[in-house]
């Protein structure tokens, strides 16, 4: 095994603020230095337009995550305390968590081999639980929509509350009609290794007025996050960019920077200690402070490119892999945020893709709810609930699609997936 401190192989990585380009690096350079406009200012209010009229919808709220988003909408439903909200194993704990921490209960439903909510196992679910199931949630997992008529059919048929999530998703469709625009409300989210990104940030959107009005009331409620923590995320894609990757070909001197500014709270983390045991961190649930807004609309402006690069990444994936025994992912209206494959050492393949070869490749999610370090018990989730979703995390990789992965990135990984065949 060679020494990462000699290898002249470039990086790849699947994480790591994947969208930042040179112009978002030099935006967050220029706002650190413009502490006047962190907190309020026009880029809030238009960006929350733009949203409104990219979706065709009549309301959309920015907040300072996808979570936050989320826990306004639940909030924004009034729910009783300890109704049943479903969710789909093979997920992020960002998800279950809102709903704990609006006092609601998560009932999850195992996922199918694409990776979205099995729609077998949801009828199931609320045919034996018919008079306590009332909100459904659905993931379009690593950008592939869920199965909308077969969803809409069930909701409608049963008198459920459809959320939809879609932080892997923005831009993805289903019958010709955007995601995010089906249910009661949909959050997204511009987290460091989304669609889009502002390190952290999220939209809740809805055409119901009642709840449209009720989430302009909770982002009032929850106002802005301190100085500090929106110091911490313009932070990030420049430490990023001049120190953290450049540092990461040289053994694991990058991991280290990263981690120790991290625990010297210089930049922050993606899911906090508090949040693999369910609890909730005081910088959540906030509104979007006009700094961050700043950086989602400029990453906003590139959107139809992004995704338009990751279908020309993924199609390569897909024609040189096709006779291996990799398992590729759906290409029907799929924006491949992230080209989910499976393999039986996929755990494997991602340990010496690093080791040897300097690639970090992806491994959302190596447990039914994520990061492993998770404590499931916290999330009401016991071994054994989803068995499909806890067997794909066995076997799932992902490889890159974002803007910085070029042809000859996504060669060099191929070649080294070939031996694997």
């Amino acid at each position: 095994m060679k020494f990462r401190f000699f290898q002249q192989f470039k990086l790849i990585s699947i994480s790591l603020s994947p969208n930042v380009q040179k112009d978002d690096v030099s935006l967050a350079l220029k706002l650190l230095f413009q502490p006047w406009k962190w907190k309020r200012g026009k880029a809030i209010k238009e960006l929350e337009n733009q949203f409104k009229e990219y979706l065709g919808v009549k309301y959309a709220f920015s907040f300072n995550s996808g979570r936050s988003a989320f826990f306004a909408i639940l909030k924004a439903l009034d729910l009783e305390q300890n109704t049943n909200v479903s969710l789909q194993a093979f997920t992020c704990n960002a998800v279950p968590n809102p709903i704990l921490w609006a006092g609601l209960n998560p009932v999850y439903i195992d996922c199918d081999n694409d990776f979205n909510v099995d729609i077998e196992k949801l009828k199931l679910l609320i045919r034996e639980n018919k008079h306590s199931e009332k909100v459904v949630v659905v993931q379009h997992t690593f950008g592939l929509p869920v199965n909308m008529d077969e969803v809409m059919n069930i909701v409608q048929q049963n008198n459920l509350t459809l959320i939809e999530d879609c932080a892997h998703a923005l831009g993805a469709e289903f019958g010709g009609k955007k995601v995010g625009t089906f249910g009661k409300a949909s959050f997204f989210s511009f987290s460091r290794d989304k669609v889009i990104s502002s390190v952290y940030g999220g939209m809740a959107i809805t055409n119901d007025d009642d709840v449209g009005k009720k989430l302009q009331q909770l982002q009032k409620e929850f106002g802005q996050p301190s100085r500090f923590w929106i110091k911490q995320q313009l932070l990030h894609p420049i430490l990023l960019h001049y120190m953290i990757l450049p540092l990461y070909k040289f053994l694991d001197l990058g991991k280290i920077f990263l981690v120790l500014s991290q625990w010297l709270h210089v930049l922050s983390k993606a899911v906090s200690f508090k949040e693999k045991r369910g609890l909730r961190p005081n910088y959540f649930p906030k509104a979007l402070p006009n700094a961050l807004a700043i950086l989602v609309l400029n990453q906003f402006n590139k959107l139809d490119k992004f995704n338009e690069h990751r279908k020309k990444i993924a199609e390569f994936y897909y024609n040189e892999l096709k006779d291996t025994r990799f398992i590729l992912p759906s290409k029907e209206n799929n924006i491949f945020l992230r080209f989910a494959v499976r393999h039986p050492k996929a755990h494997e393949i991602i340990y010496d893709a690093w080791h040897k070869e300097n690639m970090l490749l992806g491994d959302w999610y190596t447990t039914a709810i994520a990061p492993d370090d998770t404590k499931m018990d916290e999330m009401k989730y016991s071994v054994g609930m989803c068995k499909n979703a806890e067997k794909l995390a066995k076997e799932t990789l992902n490889l890159p699609t974002h803007i910085n992965t070029t042809i000859e990135d996504a060669k060099r990984i191929v070649n080294f997936l070939r031996q694997w065949r």
